[in-house]
């Protein structure tokens, strides 16, 4: 009769181990930045078998571009990496439904990345970022989002509670 419970337990501690560890590589392509004295950017690939992010490093000081990846330009700093690989049954994605994180805001819809067009998060040498949210959700519905605040470029993880229909920050 436990089973279920110790289950979802397990599933939802995997998705806040997938929110704090995208947490933690969102914090340390900050630090690149300011370490290299040069953009760093963290990029959201989406493909048939879901999403990837790699980290690049401005090779020409022109910030991180599509276009400069695609030419080798702008280096890859570290391999891609998807977060099912490394959290069974955790991706990005979005509860149908979802209300938004700050009152009176837009709500997620169905796109778990919240970064522009581009789906590019870019770090400055001054440690200021482009803005964004990336939202995470577990097997069994456990939903978490990363907001990037771009003032700082740090991090907040934040909870959404189902039964309260709120997020809540950790």
């Amino acid at each position: 009769m436990a089973t279920p419970g110790v289950l979802a337990t397990i599933d939802d501690s995997r998705a806040l181990a997938a929110a704090r560890y995208l947490s933690t590589r969102l914090q340390r392509a900050r630090m690149d930045a300011i370490v290299r004295s040069a953009d760093v950017g963290f990029r959201i690939t989406q493909s048939s078998s879901g999403y990837a992010y790699t980290v690049y490093g401005d090779g020409n000081r022109n910030g991180i571009r599509t276009a400069d990846i695609a030419r080798g330009i702008d280096r890859e700093l570290m391999p891609a990496e998807r977060l099912p690989d490394l959290f069974a049954g955790v991706e990005f994605g979005v509860v149908p439904g979802l209300p938004p994180v700050d009152p009176g805001g837009t709500p997620p819809g169905t796109d778990p990345i919240k970064l522009g067009a581009s789906n590019i998060l870019t770090f400055s040498p001054a440690g200021t970022s482009s803005p964004g949210s990336l939202y995470v959700l577990g097997r069994n519905r456990a939903q978490y989002v990363i907001r990037v605040l771009g003032q700082t470029g740090k991090t907040r993880v934040l909870k959404f509670d189902a039964r309260a229909r709120q997020w809540n920050p950790l």
